[in-house]
């Protein structure tokens, strides 16, 4: 089953503005060059994942997503989520795919094991995997299988309501839990929790 990443990016030196209490401007745009590319070779060891398009309104995000081998799509327009990726969406339905994977890029666990795993969930279509963080509220990883089978709603509590969308759908929804896809750096106590279970810290 071939598949589509579409992995939404802040620019470089503005995303992950809640640790700055904790790390220099700097030190962020380090820690975003450094997830974008760790989630773009990850989904390259992945042989499901046909294509990876990067979204993203910052020219040196896409610079780097380019130089991984990833499409690019330029965002425009008031920031919002959504409406990037339903745009991102509307490219990959262009293209013969059996789904598509939304990724955001900052899961410093990711692993090309578990995303293979998320993929094969999703072997029956049609149906809807989804990934929720460690807290159970918010969607860390979105499988559509076709393409944008339901609407996208992410921001508070979208784990429950993208459940609740596949339901009113009629879709089947397959749930992955796993610390890989749970995991993602927001807070300063995310920082410590990445250092515990990589038993260091990736940018020294």
């Amino acid at each position: 089953m071939t598949i589509w990443a579409i992995v939404p990016v802040k620019p470089l030196r503005r995303g992950k503005s809640r640790l700055a209490g904790v790390l220099s401007s700097d030190e962020r745009a380090a820690l975003n060059h450094y997830l974008l590319t760790h989630t773009l070779d990850m989904l390259s060891a992945v042989p499901e994942i046909e294509h990876v398009l990067v979204i993203s309104r910052d020219p040196q995000a896409l610079a780097l997503a380019r130089e991984h081998g990833a499409r690019t799509v330029q965002e425009d327009g008031a920031p919002q989520l959504n409406l990037a990726l339903a745009r991102a969406t509307a490219v990959v339905r262009q293209y013969t795919t059996r789904g598509a994977l939304i990724l955001p890029a900052d899961l410093p666990l990711l692993n090309p094991g578990d995303i293979r795993l998320l993929v094969e969930r999703a072997a029956k279509p049609p149906v809807v995997v989804i990934a929720p963080d460690r807290r159970g509220e918010g969607t860390n990883a979105l499988l559509t299988c076709p393409v944008g089978i339901i609407q996208y709603i992410f921001g508070p509590n979208s784990f429950q309501r993208h459940c609740e969308r596949a339901r009113q759908m009629g879709v089947r929804i397959e749930i992955v839990e796993l610390p890989s896809f749970g995991l993602d750096l927001d807070l300063p106590e995310d920082l410590e929790l990445v250092k515990n279970e990589l038993g260091s810290w990736p940018l020294g």
